[in-house]
């Protein structure tokens, strides 16, 4: 660890290299690895409480009076009260690992009263360490990182999430895709969030955008992309996202060009664009029940649609 990083966000390199250990040790027999379901489509492994459990002892050994947020075990551990908070995804990408499939990562940042300061995305397959203290910049593996300089939407490479939760709105989902994808370079979906805005702070992609996504999966990589000169906030452009459940993160000027594009698929749009959301979702359902021409589908289809009303597209 270098003397020239703020303390705690050596402890968080240490906490996230001792996951990443486990992690990788678990990959090189991933189909022995016990897996149980949370929900439809959301996995958790032994790896990730493994891990989140070797992550949680380093920092609270540094720190017994901090607090911890973690997606395994939410707040019950440290002080839930404390101003300092360790915001803790331990394998972001899970079925991408439990697939073999190497795009996942480990992600920790510090929240202090309220603010990202401290960040970590360890990606242990490729050994590559993003950090980012407030105010020092952002780097990988000790090398300073920036956004991309590409300001032209039509010239960029933009990641995202596609749904999967029960109860996600599938046709407006592939609406607001359409609408990017026509607008850009390419699309692409790595399977994880925080690894997906490391890459944006590092110039590897110019934008991001996802929905449904909680703290644990946005905290570091928030404080990348802004260190790195980048912008955050929900779709509508607002800079308070992190318990908004909608992310939007790019370039200065792909930030404000894609801000016009997915405005319009906020949950926080305006009556009317809601309304040309779900009229466009509405006529992309009537088609495919055209195409496929079985009640079933229609059936299937209709409860999407009903569903998506609560979604958070």
């Amino acid at each position: 660890m270098s003397s020239s990083l703020h303390p705690m966000l050596n402890v968080a390199i240490k906490a996230a290299r001792a996951a990443g250990a486990i992690i990788n040790r678990a990959a090189l027999d991933v189909e022995a690895v016990r897996i149980s379901q949370k929900q439809v489509n959301d996995f958790v492994t032994e790896v990730d409480h493994a891990s989140e459990a070797a992550i949680i002892d380093t920092l609270l050994t540094a720190y017994p009076d901090h607090g911890i947020l973690a997606e395994e075990s939410g707040s019950q551990h440290g002080n839930p009260n404390a101003d300092h908070i360790w915001i803790i995804d331990p394998l972001d990408g899970t079925t991408n690992f439990i697939h073999g499939f190497p795009v996942y990562c480990v992600s920790i940042a510090l929240q202090v009263r309220g603010r990202i300061e401290q960040a970590v995305v360890y990606d242990p397959s490729r050994n590559d360490l993003f950090t980012a203290t407030r105010g020092r910049g952002a780097f990988l593996n000790e090398r300073r990182i920036r956004v991309s300089k590409r300001v032209r939407l039509q010239e960029s490479l933009i990641s995202t999430g596609f749904p999967f939760r029960k109860g996600d709105n599938f046709n407006q989902y592939l609406v607001m895709m359409g609408d990017v994808m026509q607008k850009t370079a390419g699309l692409r979906r790595p399977g994880s969030a925080a690894l997906d805005l490391a890459y944006v702070a590092a110039g590897f992609t110019e934008g991001f955008f996802e929905t449904g996504l909680s703290p644990w999966d946005v905290a570091a990589g928030s404080l990348l992309v802004t260190e790195a000169g980048g912008l955050v906030g929900n779709f509508t452009g607002e800079s308070d996202f992190l318990e908004q459940r909608e992310m939007l993160a790019g370039t200065p000027r792909i930030y404000g060009q894609l801000v016009t594009i997915l405005s319009k698929h906020s949950k926080f749009a305006g009556a009317g664009d809601k309304a040309t959301v779900r009229e466009s979702s509405r006529k992309l359902g009537a088609l495919k029940r055209s195409d496929d021409g079985s009640e079933e589908a229609a059936e299937t289809n209709a409860e999407s649609s009903e569903a998506g009303d609560q979604a958070p597209f």
